[in-house]
């Protein structure tokens, strides 16, 4: 059976690539295609399979500059020729669960969301006060006109797993399919406890540096409770967050991207971990879980199905810096079990989503 993997485009190791990675490992002998691809960029589990690029991978600079790509993304993804394939798995958040295939072959979809910027969130990302009235309302169609395409070639997938029931209810509502939900895995091996590290007094996000993030909420709720906050990630808002902190005068550091042991001592040593966005899934909280860290969340999306209140951390109804700073208050004055934190961040295991997501494939595939 020959198998390809369709990934939306390869630029650094974030949540979707570490999925990815397992599916890597477990068909080695895949092909892999990619819209476009930063050489030495992922691990060496995904560099293995060489990774085929798009049209787009000859445009300089494509990975700094590809939201404005995004009108050719449709072509690029359909130009790919699969004809010699009998299985596509595709891992998609913008345009790979639309690649054509062919008839005989049968394709399933590991869908970390429909695209967000086309759909529910354009204000987030495109907002007057980010581009500007005029990029705003060239934007508007553009992106009107992806989401129609997003929804009409919903119909190229033979089975969507979601990521979470969040992601879940978003496929039925956007392509009106049902889909099964496994989490995406975690490393709770390397995300672990280390006794031997002290606890420090600072509250942490890992994040990347994006608009619907809501770090600016962070930056102002630790102002208002009085707390450091150490921001460790990189992206496009990154200056306009840099300029926000010397505005607020609050205790916060931006670390940018750390390797992945610096993340693990950040959250081993953090008192709590916040996430004041509204995620899909959210694979952050659950690594500092795995670290026994609680986390402070919105209580939306993701969060609901991967912090438990009170007993690993504190949900928030309100994405405002007073609503997160009352969580932070609460947080501390709740003695948190670290052991049953670390517990329940073990049902995000790799393991678990290994299991889950090869007897998915195999099902789809002998159906």
């Amino acid at each position: 059976m020959r198998i390809v993997l369709v990934h939306d485009w390869l630029t650094g190791m974030r949540g979707g690539e570490k999925v990815l990675e397992l599916l890597c490992e477990a068909y080695p002998s895949a092909d892999l295609l990619t819209l476009f691809h930063v050489p030495g960029s992922v691990s060496p589990a995904i560099e293995r399979l060489r990774p085929r690029t798009s049209m787009l991978q000859k445009l300089p600079g494509v990975h700094r500059f590809y939201r404005y790509c995004l009108p050719l993304f449709p072509a690029a993804i359909e130009q790919f020729d699969l004809d010699e394939y009998d299985l596509v798995i595709s891992t998609s958040h913008c345009a790979a669960k639309s690649v054509v295939r062919t008839g005989r072959a049968r394709h399933l979809c590991y869908c970390f969301t429909p695209m967000r910027y086309a759909w529910d969130q354009f204000d987030a990302y495109f907002g007057e006060g980010r581009v500007g009235g005029m990029k705003r309302r060239v934007l508007r169609p553009v992106l009107g006109a992806l989401a129609r395409w997003d929804a009409a070639t919903a119909g190229r997938v033979d089975r969507y797993v979601a990521i979470s029931q969040h992601v879940a209810s978003r496929i039925r509502r956007y392509y009106n399919r049902d889909a099964d939900v496994i989490y995406p895995p975690v490393d709770t091996g390397f995300f672990s406890p280390d006794d031997t590290v002290a606890r420090d007094n600072y509250l942490l996000i890992v994040s990347a540096l994006v608009p619907y993030k809501r770090i600016d909420v962070a930056i102002e709720a630790s102002r208002v409770a009085n707390m450091p906050l150490r921001i460790v990630g990189d992206g496009p808002e990154r200056d306009a967050l840099a300029r926000l902190v010397v505005r607020s005068g609050a205790d916060v550091q931006l670390l940018g991207a750390l390797p992945d042991e610096g993340v693990r001592d950040a959250y081993r040593r953090a008192a709590a971990v916040l996430l004041p966005g509204e995620e899909d899934f959210g694979i952050a909280p659950v690594e500092a879980q795995a670290c026994g860290t609680p986390v402070i969340a919105l209580s939306r999306g993701g969060a609901l199905e991967t912090v438990v209140d009170g007993v690993t951390g504190v949900l928030v109804d309100e994405p405002t810096p007073e609503a997160f700073a009352e969580g932070i208050a609460r947080a501390r004055r709740i003695a948190f079990d670290r052991d049953a934190i670390r517990a329940h961040a073990l049902i995000f295991d790799r393991t678990v989503f290994a299991r889950s997501i090869q007897s998915t494939i195999e099902s789809l595939a002998h159906a």
